[in-house]
């Protein structure tokens, strides 16, 4: 991974926002380090892109439109707030940069939501192009897709109160900490954390719920979510920021695409180097201070 040592200023977060190229009437977006608003990313459409070679790619780019499927219920990932129709988030934003260098503009993105049980089969029925959607990359998985990416790798980590002395897993002995019922990041608690006390319930929000009454101490699952949580209660809680897990997300599409493979892989690789994937995370997740940016693993 090459590691981001960015003397990024702490960054005073807004509403979660919209983007995209010309799009307005956007919420207010995330201040930047110098006290003004951070402008939505734009992302320059490759109007040359030709994958032929990708039956996915012909399809879509035929019927004028390529299809993503996203997440609509996870803060600063992938969310569609109250009184909107129009996902936002990181992986919007990284949806985003990559339709656009498969030369897609904005308004050619449809966005189909996709939960976490029905990513393999849509993918596999023809009913999204490909999926951006907090989709950890593993080996049984690849059996029946295929990846690009990672373009992040979260890691388990911990939602506390902002004036919280939690400062580690190693601190949670004797503390109420709140996960989803089944989850990997509740397993791991059980496993690794004993003496810590569990609590379950089957959404992050009711464990955010009781994080803000002071009825938990802690609430943990991948980092990537509990930024957005933390931004959408800025002030009120903080990311403890040491993840003590690995959990690659990668963009998923058809198996055996190689030629759309190679080209989302050549799409993530030039918005990490060209700065676009630091101002998408910035928007949507807040300080890129310490944050680790991948390396495309290619297969």
């Amino acid at each position: 991974m090459k590691k981001l040592r960015l003397a990024v200023a702490s960054v005073a977060i807004g509403m979660l926002a919209l983007s995209g190229c010309g799009q307005g009437g956007t919420p207010d977006a995330p201040a930047d380090g110098d006290g003004g608003k951070a402008e939505a990313p734009e992302y320059t459409v490759n109007e040359s892109a030709d994958i032929a070679d990708s039956k996915t790619w012909k399809a879509a780019k035929d019927a004028g439109e390529i299809t993503i499927g996203v997440k609509y219920d996870q803060p600063g990932l992938g969310n569609v707030s109250a009184g909107s129709k129009t996902p936002e988030g990181f992986d919007i934003e990284i949806a985003k940069m990559v339709a656009a260098q498969l030369g897609f503009k904005p308004d050619q993105i449809k966005y189909t939501e996709t939960v976490s049980a029905n990513r393999e089969p849509f993918l596999q029925q023809g009913n999204v192009d490909m999926v951006v959607a907090t989709y950890t990359i593993n080996d049984e998985r690849k059996k029946v897709v295929d990846f690009a990416g990672p373009y992040y790798v979260a890691g388990q980590d911990l939602l506390v109160a902002e004036d919280s002395d939690i400062a580690g897993p190693e601190d949670l002995d004797g503390k109420k900490v709140c996960s989803v019922d089944g989850s990997t990041p509740a397993q791991n608690i059980k496993d690794k954390y004993k003496k810590a006390e569990l609590v379950t319930y089957d959404a992050y929000s009711k464990c955010v719920t009781d994080l803000q009454s002071g009825s938990v101490d802690a609430v943990t699952t991948d980092d990537a979510i509990l930024r957005g949580y933390a931004k959408q209660y800025e002030g009120e809680f903080k990311v403890v920021g040491k993840p003590f897990t690995e959990e690659p997300y990668g963009v998923g599409l058809p198996k055996d695409d190689k030629a759309l493979r190679d080209a989302v892989n050549d799409a993530l690789e030039k918005g990490m180097d060209d700065g676009d994937w630091k101002k998408a995370f910035e928007y949507t997740l807040g300080s890129t201070d310490g944050v680790d940016m991948p390396k495309v693993d290619r297969y």
